[in-house]
């Protein structure tokens, strides 16, 4: 439920028939919105008397909009403080990343529109920020000085307009109607900046999926259950490996990638949204990925070809690790609009952010473009698949997956790395460490006592001792008979979680979970190269480790709750010990075999625990509405 709070628009002089005229649209545009209850208040101290346990939509009542961006504003998919604005060059905000703050240094990008959704955490901040209101103008600059950073909800397409004459008055309400309020609406379910391919080859064509899929009543997860039907199809004709199977599997593959695309931008003109559905958003996009890299390898193997599972666990390995630093560098660049600080304003870091930051804004041109397609994302990664699947075979396809993406990796973790120095912030510290690291009772209950300070070197050291490892094995440098260069890699890694205690606020502290992962899954590929296991085995061990993984990030991403499951039991710590002990026993198949047996069900756990909770709090929180309900 929300509340609807109208206040008084800053300079009206509108006729009272109008200005009442205009509060009934509005009125009907908030219940239409989801509003369970409208109210009319002063600017300043009434607002810090609203309620604190929902959220709160104050709307000047002098807002001439689309009812849909009041929609959009009661359901913004995390629950978050979102405020609506106007692309204006000589505004007073900024927009950072989707944040929004006051343009301290001259002029800004966007203005406030009049419309704010407070979440109920933030309304503390609303109730401290009452009393500094002098009238409507303070009401956002008081909440941002205060601390507040909402998240931005652009106009785009539509028009949204403060009015305070007759003139304005008529003005506003014909641009309002010169809008197809629901082509537009389609239109802005595509998101605003997407890759190269995706923006030519995909979001081109693709609403018209998604309006066929609205009409059809579907909904974004049943859109994302057909995005992974066709992935495995794919998979499979990539495993049958003939032409005309590859053939298909290229086509399944594109047409799979624009249902990925449609269950989002269905989600965003039927609004709705839950965070299951951004949770399985994003863990069946990892996973199909991954499948087709194993069908593509168990293709190539079929027919002969020789070194496909390796590349395919070299792929998969490569952009786990590269996709744990995404996430968490995304995290800390949000942080750093969150809370910004003076940044250096000299050296390499602060050039390359000017200079992307430049880039960013200009776009559409060449280097835009380029920017974008360098760091191989995942609609360049599927359409490169898709056409040397096609035309060529699995290993070439795999090939071309390591090739570019250990390209794009080098390149996105040394530019960003330069970038986060020059933020002068941490990230890893604002959350729960432990469980992101992905610590487990060794080092939770023994390791961590240790107190060692560095952690992002003793990861690092711990991923390059394992790297080193697998680089002598390959090389031959070191015999798979050879069990004391095992047990000290091993024990090189486990000395990171002796910093588990540690304070991860450092500027490149962000990287530990990226190092962990790393670690751990070239251990995996080490102890299996040192026991002969087959490569479909160590494939399977990295698949479901990375979905453990991926598992944690994406909660944290879409803001799901913690995972209730037996998976911390473990932890990365815990694995790493028995991958050890197996190699070193002789049982390195064994040992990888059951910890497949092990991850999975840990994840399954979970997610009955989860579901099941999740049911409870629908409970629960049915009953309070109901309990609030006039009878």
């Amino acid at each position: 439920m929300t509340l609807a709070v109208l206040y008084a628009g800053p300079g009206n002089s509108l006729d009272p028939a109008d200005a009442a005229r205009l509060v009934d649209d509005l009125t009907a545009a908030l219940r239409a919105a989801g509003a369970s209850e409208v109210y009319r208040v002063s600017v300043g101290s009434e607002m810090a008397t609203l309620a604190r346990d929902q959220p709160v939509l104050l709307c000047a009542d002098n807002l001439v909009a689309h009812p849909s961006l009041l929609w959009t504003l009661a359901t913004e998919p995390a629950g978050r403080t979102t405020a609506l604005v106007v692309a204006d060059p000589s505004g007073d905000l900024r927009d950072d990343r989707g944040r929004v703050g006051p343009a301290a240094d001259g002029p800004g990008t966007a203005r406030f529109a009049g419309a704010i959704m407070i979440a109920p955490a933030d309304l503390p901040v609303l109730a401290e920020a009452a009393g500094q209101m002098r009238s409507a103008d303070d009401l956002l600059p008081a909440l941002l000085a205060n601390g507040l950073v909402p998240i931005a909800t652009p106009v785009r397409l539509l028009h949204a307009e403060q009015v305070r004459t007759p003139e304005s008055l008529k003005r506003a309400e014909a641009a309002v109607a010169a809008v197809d309020e629901d082509k537009a609406r389609l239109r802005l379910a595509v998101k605003e900046k997407d890759d190269f391919f995706t923006t030519y080859a995909v979001s081109s064509w693709s609403p018209l999926v998604t309006k066929a899929a609205a009409r059809l009543r579907l909904s974004p997860t049943a859109v994302t259950g057909l995005s992974v039907l066709f992935a495995v199809a794919a998979a499979l004709g990539f495993w049958e490996a003939s032409r005309p199977a590859m053939v298909l599997g290229g086509l399944l593959l594109y047409l799979g990638f624009v249902l990925d695309c449609v269950d989002g931008q269905l989600a965003r003109y039927t609004r709705t949204f839950s965070t299951f559905g951004g949770w399985l958003d994003t863990m069946a996009d990892r996973a199909k990925e991954y499948a087709v890299y194993a069908g593509l390898a168990a293709g190539a193997d079929r027919i002969g070809l020789p070194d496909a599972w390796p590349l395919a666990i070299t792929a998969i390995l490569l952009q786990t690790v590269r996709h744990m630093t995404d996430t968490w560098y995304g995290a800390l660049h949000d942080e750093a609009a969150a809370r910004p600080r003076p940044q250096a304003t000299a050296g390499v870091g602060a050039k390359l952010s000017a200079a992307s930051n430049r880039v960013q804004g200009d776009t559409g041109s060449a280097a835009y473009w380029l920017k974008r397609i360098v760091v191989f994302p995942i609609g360049e990664r599927w359409a490169l698949i898709s056409l040397l699947a096609i035309f060529t075979n699995g290993r070439v396809a795999l090939i071309a997956i390591v090739a570019w993406g250990a390209l794009a990796f080098a390149y996105t973790l040394g530019l960003r790395s330069l970038r986060s120095l020059s933020m002068r912030v941490g990230v890893l510290d604002t959350v729960d460490t432990m469980r992101h690291r992905d610590d487990g009772l060794l080092t939770r209950r023994l390791l961590s006592r240790a107190g060692w300070p560095a952690p992002l070197a003793l990861a690092g050291l711990g991923a390059v001792a394992a790297l080193a490892l697998v680089v002598a094995l390959l090389a031959g440098w070191v015999g798979r008979s050879d069990k004391l260069v095992l047990a000290l890699a091993a024990i090189v890694v486990l000395c990171a979680g002796r910093a588990a205690r540690a304070r991860h606020g450092g500027p490149l502290d962000w990287l530990v979970p990226a190092a962990l992962r790393a670690a751990e899954y070239l251990l995996v590929v080490a102890v299996g190269l040192i026991g002969r296991t087959p490569p479909p085995v160590i494939f399977l061990l990295l698949f479901l480790l990375a979905l453990r993984h991926y598992d944690l990030t994406a909660r944290m991403e879409k803001g799901a709750p913690a995972g209730t499951g037996t998976g911390a039991r473990l932890g990365w710590d815990g694995r790493v010990l028995v991958l050890a002990v197996a190699g070193l026993a002789g049982w390195a198949t064994l040992g990888e075999a059951l910890l497949c047996a092990a991850v999975a069900g840990s994840f399954v756990d979970t997610m009955i625990r989860d579901r099941r909770g999740a049911a409870g709090r629908d409970r629960r929180s049915a009953a309070l509405e109901d309990h609030r309900s006039p009878a």
